[in-house]
């Protein structure tokens, strides 16, 4: 293999090993930050334990997010030189300012795990609410420079020297608002359904006291309800960045769809494969006319297609496959949310039967694959390109050799790591088993993290 399909090799590993627990890191505060409201407005122990217990789970997978990106970001500059001379001339900000937002979530995070049960309630919100904003604001960030690599501006190569450099406009670059938007949104939703799985699970197993049952059901409820609500915030997020791939990206848009030619009241092509040679999708359901209104609102809208672009521009065809699971996925959380609601609302059915339940704990898993799906989508579609247009990413590449025997190391690290970390949990949880901690302290106003 050569070095540059090594180095995405490498570097992607990474970040689809870090995006799980970055993720969770910014979608398991807010959960924590709503359950510490609810204790102090319903003064139900009930949510205190959740508070306690989800931040337990949380301090361990920060314990991998943190080193899985400072090793992302050592392999940024060992792997993409040529990218990392732009971005430090051009897009240093965000990095700059993510010490900060880092700073503020480890600072709070702290004084909640060790302070809680000396401070006063409106502190520990306050803690709480300062965790969730440090980790969004770092996860918007980080997410910048995709965003910037996929809608450069703020600077021009002239004879190969980088000049009218405006970081300012680079921050802000077209796609900022929309990208920070759907990162954040993503991550709440699959923190919500991560944790609707756990409860699920717990609710399937047999020897449980009534107590510890309504403490799951509760979990389970508020989890499904905080997913639901973020499911369709991301869908309609989701809308305006197929917006965005129109006007900025319209080659990556064309092959997630795997639309070859240019026309209007194009169709959306809904599962299938792409085909190269029959420059068709294969076995997909199309939906007249479809695609055109998600471009541009009109379903006159003129879509460009593949063939309108040289051919070395084309991403990777499989694309089409990565975004339809990634819709796919988000359209059945969405439904499964939905179903919850139905059974408790208009069928007054105070528990879920099993059936369901096995669907809930699929969710969180399933909103992992999403996850992952999107980013690799967003990614690899972007190429051959670091810089839409401006780099190509065998120009930003490493000239270094025996990136080989790198990928094999941290592979084997980041399954190590895997492994600790499932065994950390099991092992903690095991331990402290939520009966135990659902007996109330003396005194009930405190809330011992």
């Amino acid at each position: 293999m050569d070095d540059v399909i090594i180095a995405r090799s490498l570097f992607g590993t990474t970040m689809a090993f870090h995006i799980i627990f970055a993720t969770l890191g910014v979608g398991i505060p807010i959960m924590i930050l709503l359950a510490e409201l609810l204790y102090q407005k319903t003064k139900d122990y009930d949510y205190a334990v959740m508070a306690k217990r989800w931040t337990k789970g949380l301090a361990v997978l920060l314990g991998v997010a943190i080193p899985s990106g400072t090793i992302a970001g050592v392999q940024l500059s060992l792997l993409w030189p040529g990218f990392m001379e732009v971005i430090g001339k051009v897009m240093s900000l965000p990095f700059q300012i993510e010490i900060y937002a880092f700073f503020i979530e480890a600072l709070f995070m702290s004084i909640y795990v060790y302070a809680a049960d000396r401070i006063s309630p409106l502190m520990r919100i306050v803690s709480v609410f300062f965790v969730a904003l440090g980790a969004s604001a770092s996860a918007i960030l980080i997410t910048n420079v995709h965003a910037f690599e996929g809608t450069p501006a703020g600077f021009r190569i002239e004879n190969g020297e980088i000049v009218d450099v405006d970081p300012w406009a680079a921050f802000f670059n077209p796609s900022f608002f929309v990208t920070a938007g759907h990162v954040v949104l993503s991550a709440y939703m699959t923190g919500a359904f991560v944790l609707a799985s756990i409860a699920a699970c717990q609710l399937l197993r047999a020897a449980q006291n009534e107590q510890v049952r309504r403490f799951h059901q509760k979990a389970l409820k508020l989890s499904l309800t905080v997913g639901g609500v973020f499911s369709l915030l991301t869908a309609i997020n989701g809308h305006e960045s197929a917006q965005l791939l129109h006007q900025y990206q319209p080659e990556k848009l064309a092959a997630a769809e795997g639309l070859f030619e240019t026309q209007s009241h194009a169709p959306l092509a809904i599962g299938g494969f792409t085909d190269a040679k029959t420059q068709s999708v294969k076995w997909a359901i199309e939906i007249p006319w479809a695609l055109s209104f998600l471009a541009g609102n009109r379903f006159d809208t003129v879509v460009k297609g593949l063939n309108d672009f040289p051919k070395e521009w084309w991403p990777p065809l499989f694309v089409h496959t990565l975004f339809n699971a990634m819709v796919g996925i988000g359209v059945l959380l969405l439904f499964l949310s939905a179903a919850a609601l139905i059974w408790q609302k208009w069928r007054k059915r105070p528990a879920f039967p099993r059936w369901l339940l096995y669907s809930f704990v699929a969710a969180g898993p399933l909103a992992v694959i999403g996850i992952e799906c999107g980013w690799i989508f967003a990614c690899t579609g972007r190429q051959p390109w670091v810089i839409y247009r401006m780099m190509k990413t065998e120009e930003a590449v490493t000239q270094t050799g025996n990136l080989a025997v790198l990928f094999a190391l941290f592979v084997s690290i980041y399954i190590l790591l895997s492994i600790a970390v499932v065994l950390v949990l099991r092992y903690y949880f095991r331990r402290h088993p939520v009966a135990d901690e659902l007996r109330k302290p003396p005194n009930e106003g405190t809330l011992p993290v």
